[in-house]
Protein backbone atom coordinates (compact mmCIF):
# COMPACT_ATOMS: atom_id res chain seq x y z
CA UNK A 1 0.00 0.00 0.00
CA UNK A 2 1.45 3.55 -0.72
CA UNK A 3 2.31 5.13 1.91
CA UNK A 4 -0.34 8.42 2.37
CA UNK A 5 0.65 11.69 1.96
CA UNK A 6 1.53 13.53 5.62
CA UNK A 7 -1.70 15.47 6.56
CA UNK A 8 -4.62 13.45 4.61
CA UNK A 9 -6.18 12.21 7.79
CA UNK A 10 -6.63 14.37 11.00
CA UNK A 11 -5.16 13.31 14.36
CA UNK A 12 -8.66 11.43 15.13
CA UNK A 13 -8.87 10.09 12.04
CA UNK A 14 -5.37 8.17 12.26
CA UNK A 15 -6.26 6.77 15.49
CA UNK A 16 -9.49 5.10 14.96
CA UNK A 17 -7.93 4.08 11.54
CA UNK A 18 -5.04 2.53 13.67
CA UNK A 19 -7.38 1.02 16.46
CA UNK A 20 -9.49 -0.80 13.53
CA UNK A 21 -6.47 -2.04 11.85
CA UNK A 22 -4.45 -3.27 15.07
CA UNK A 23 -8.06 -5.13 15.89
CA UNK A 24 -8.08 -6.77 12.19
CA UNK A 25 -4.29 -7.59 13.07
CA UNK A 26 -4.81 -9.17 16.14
CA UNK A 27 -7.65 -11.35 14.86
CA UNK A 28 -5.86 -12.66 11.81
CA UNK A 29 -2.55 -13.16 13.81
CA UNK A 30 -3.29 -13.15 17.26
CA UNK A 31 -1.86 -11.00 20.00
CA UNK A 32 2.17 -11.24 19.01
CA UNK A 33 1.18 -10.40 15.47
CA UNK A 34 0.99 -6.77 16.28
CA UNK A 35 3.52 -4.42 15.91
CA UNK A 36 3.93 -0.66 15.07
CA UNK A 37 5.35 -1.40 11.43
CA UNK A 38 2.45 -3.84 10.55
CA UNK A 39 -0.49 -1.69 11.89
CA UNK A 40 0.92 1.43 10.03
CA UNK A 41 1.48 -0.19 7.01
CA UNK A 42 -2.35 -1.25 6.82
CA UNK A 43 -3.32 2.05 7.13
CA UNK A 44 -0.56 3.58 4.50
CA UNK A 45 1.81 5.78 7.09
CA UNK A 46 4.67 4.87 8.57
CA UNK A 47 5.15 3.57 12.05
CA UNK A 48 7.11 7.21 12.75
CA UNK A 49 3.30 8.30 12.40
CA UNK A 50 1.69 6.49 14.94
CA UNK A 51 4.01 7.46 17.29
CA UNK A 52 2.23 11.23 17.18
CA UNK A 53 -0.88 9.34 17.79
CA UNK A 54 0.02 7.00 20.15
CA UNK A 55 2.78 6.84 23.16
CA UNK A 56 3.85 3.68 21.90
CA UNK A 57 2.75 0.11 21.04
CA UNK A 58 1.50 -0.31 24.87
CA UNK A 59 -0.70 2.30 24.57
CA UNK A 60 -1.96 1.46 21.16
CA UNK A 61 -2.30 -1.68 22.38
CA UNK A 62 -4.05 -0.76 25.86
CA UNK A 63 -6.91 2.13 23.55
CA UNK A 64 -7.91 -1.31 21.50
CA UNK A 65 -8.78 -3.27 24.68
CA UNK A 66 -10.22 -0.06 25.96
CA UNK A 67 -12.70 -0.48 23.42
CA UNK A 68 -13.33 -3.68 23.72
CA UNK A 69 -14.12 -3.41 27.00
CA UNK A 70 -16.69 -0.56 26.55
CA UNK A 71 -18.28 -3.38 24.15
CA UNK A 72 -18.27 -5.81 26.43
CA UNK A 73 -19.82 -3.75 29.00
CA UNK A 74 -22.18 -3.00 26.73
CA UNK A 75 -23.13 -6.17 25.55
CA UNK A 76 -23.37 -7.32 29.22
CA UNK A 77 -25.45 -4.40 30.58
CA UNK A 78 -27.69 -5.18 27.56
CA UNK A 79 -28.41 -8.41 28.95
CA UNK A 80 -28.59 -7.86 32.58
CA UNK A 81 -32.35 -7.96 33.67
CA UNK A 82 -34.73 -5.21 34.89
CA UNK A 83 -35.01 -6.78 37.83
CA UNK A 84 -31.95 -7.71 38.67
CA UNK A 85 -32.12 -6.93 42.72
CA UNK A 86 -35.44 -9.07 42.81
CA UNK A 87 -33.40 -12.60 41.49
CA UNK A 88 -29.68 -11.86 42.03
CA UNK A 89 -29.15 -15.57 40.97
CA UNK A 90 -31.11 -15.15 37.48
CA UNK A 91 -28.97 -11.98 36.69
CA UNK A 92 -25.44 -13.20 38.01
CA UNK A 93 -26.28 -16.50 35.51
CA UNK A 94 -27.37 -14.40 32.61
CA UNK A 95 -24.35 -12.00 33.20
CA UNK A 96 -22.04 -14.97 32.79
CA UNK A 97 -23.56 -16.45 29.97
CA UNK A 98 -23.49 -13.48 28.07
CA UNK A 99 -19.83 -13.24 29.05
CA UNK A 100 -18.92 -16.67 27.68
CA UNK A 101 -21.04 -15.80 24.72
CA UNK A 102 -18.79 -12.65 23.94
CA UNK A 103 -15.63 -14.76 24.54
CA UNK A 104 -16.95 -17.11 21.74
CA UNK A 105 -18.07 -14.32 19.38
CA UNK A 106 -14.84 -11.97 19.74
CA UNK A 107 -12.28 -14.40 20.89
CA UNK A 108 -9.19 -12.40 19.64
CA UNK A 109 -10.69 -9.29 21.07
CA UNK A 110 -10.60 -11.16 24.19
CA UNK A 111 -8.02 -13.37 24.42
CA UNK A 112 -5.92 -9.67 23.81
CA UNK A 113 -7.58 -8.29 27.36
CA UNK A 114 -5.88 -10.91 29.18
CA UNK A 115 -2.81 -11.98 27.26
CA UNK A 116 -1.06 -8.70 26.39
CA UNK A 117 -1.61 -7.41 29.96
CA UNK A 118 -0.24 -10.44 31.05
CA UNK A 119 2.77 -10.26 29.29
CA UNK A 120 3.74 -6.68 29.89
CA UNK A 121 3.32 -7.06 33.96
CA UNK A 122 3.06 -3.32 33.63
CA UNK A 123 0.71 -1.09 35.89
CA UNK A 124 -2.77 -0.44 34.34
CA UNK A 125 -3.28 3.43 34.25
CA UNK A 126 -6.64 5.01 35.99
CA UNK A 127 -8.72 5.27 32.67
CA UNK A 128 -8.01 2.14 31.94
CA UNK A 129 -8.91 0.72 35.49
CA UNK A 130 -12.25 2.85 35.04
CA UNK A 131 -13.26 0.61 32.15
CA UNK A 132 -12.38 -2.29 33.41
CA UNK A 133 -14.19 -1.24 36.67
CA UNK A 134 -17.56 -0.73 34.97
CA UNK A 135 -17.54 -4.02 33.37
CA UNK A 136 -16.80 -5.30 37.27
CA UNK A 137 -19.60 -2.92 38.81
CA UNK A 138 -22.58 -5.04 37.13
CA UNK A 139 -21.71 -8.01 38.50
CA UNK A 140 -21.46 -6.16 42.11
CA UNK A 141 -24.84 -5.14 41.44
CA UNK A 142 -26.02 -7.87 41.23
CA UNK A 143 -24.28 -9.39 44.10
CA UNK A 144 -25.60 -6.02 46.55
CA UNK A 145 -28.73 -8.09 48.00
CA UNK A 146 -26.12 -10.74 49.45
CA UNK A 147 -22.90 -7.99 50.07
CA UNK A 148 -24.02 -5.00 51.36
CA UNK A 149 -20.74 -3.32 52.24
CA UNK A 150 -19.45 -1.95 48.79
CA UNK A 151 -15.80 -2.66 49.49
CA UNK A 152 -16.88 -6.15 50.65
CA UNK A 153 -19.05 -6.64 47.12
CA UNK A 154 -16.38 -5.85 44.89
CA UNK A 155 -14.03 -8.09 46.14
CA UNK A 156 -16.38 -10.70 46.08
CA UNK A 157 -17.43 -10.22 42.43
CA UNK A 158 -13.91 -9.99 41.72
CA UNK A 159 -13.73 -13.88 43.15
CA UNK A 160 -16.54 -15.11 41.43
CA UNK A 161 -15.89 -13.83 38.11
CA UNK A 162 -12.51 -15.08 38.38
CA UNK A 163 -14.21 -18.73 38.56
CA UNK A 164 -16.23 -17.76 35.34
CA UNK A 165 -13.13 -16.63 33.57
CA UNK A 166 -11.15 -19.92 34.33
CA UNK A 167 -14.51 -21.82 32.69
CA UNK A 168 -14.18 -19.12 29.85
CA UNK A 169 -11.31 -20.02 29.42
CA UNK A 170 -11.55 -24.05 28.83
CA UNK A 171 -14.17 -23.21 26.59
CA UNK A 172 -12.10 -20.72 24.24
CA UNK A 173 -9.37 -23.08 24.27
CA UNK A 174 -11.01 -25.98 23.23
CA UNK A 175 -10.47 -28.19 26.93
CA UNK A 176 -14.12 -28.70 27.92
CA UNK A 177 -13.30 -32.32 27.78
CA UNK A 178 -12.02 -31.55 31.50
CA UNK A 179 -15.44 -30.56 32.67
CA UNK A 180 -16.72 -34.27 32.29
CA UNK A 181 -19.09 -33.30 29.32
CA UNK A 182 -20.98 -30.23 31.08
CA UNK A 183 -21.22 -27.14 28.98
CA UNK A 184 -19.65 -24.11 30.07
CA UNK A 185 -22.71 -22.54 30.82
CA UNK A 186 -23.87 -25.77 32.94
CA UNK A 187 -20.56 -25.29 34.89
CA UNK A 188 -21.13 -21.30 35.31
CA UNK A 189 -24.31 -21.70 36.72
CA UNK A 190 -23.31 -24.60 39.22
CA UNK A 191 -20.62 -21.81 40.25
CA UNK A 192 -22.70 -18.96 40.30
CA UNK A 193 -25.22 -21.32 42.84
CA UNK A 194 -22.61 -22.75 44.97
CA UNK A 195 -20.97 -19.58 45.80
CA UNK A 196 -23.65 -17.31 46.42
CA UNK A 197 -25.16 -20.17 48.70
CA UNK A 198 -21.19 -19.89 50.57
CA UNK A 199 -21.70 -15.94 50.47
CA UNK A 200 -25.13 -16.38 52.86
CA UNK A 201 -23.41 -19.22 55.03
CA UNK A 202 -20.40 -16.95 55.61
CA UNK A 203 -22.69 -13.95 56.36
CA UNK A 204 -22.34 -12.84 59.51
CA UNK A 205 -25.57 -13.12 61.71
CA UNK A 206 -27.80 -9.99 62.32
CA UNK A 207 -27.84 -8.57 65.90
CA UNK A 208 -31.02 -8.03 67.47
CA UNK A 209 -31.42 -4.37 68.88
CA UNK A 210 -31.06 -4.70 72.97
CA UNK A 211 -34.11 -4.63 74.75
CA UNK A 212 -34.76 -1.27 76.45
CA UNK A 213 -34.74 -1.17 80.31
CA UNK A 214 -32.18 -4.07 80.45
CA UNK A 215 -29.13 -3.75 82.09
Amino acid sequence: MALARRGKHSRDELRRMALDAAESLAAAEGCGGLSARKVAAAIGYTAGTLYLVFENLDDLVLQVNGRTLDELHARLEAAMPPNARNDPEKALIVLAHAYIGYAETETPRWSMLFEYIAGKGGTLPEWYRHKLGRVFSLVETALRPFVHDEPEARRVARVLWAGVQGICTLKIRLRMDLAGGQSAEEMSDMLIKNFLLGVVALRPPVQPPPRSGSS
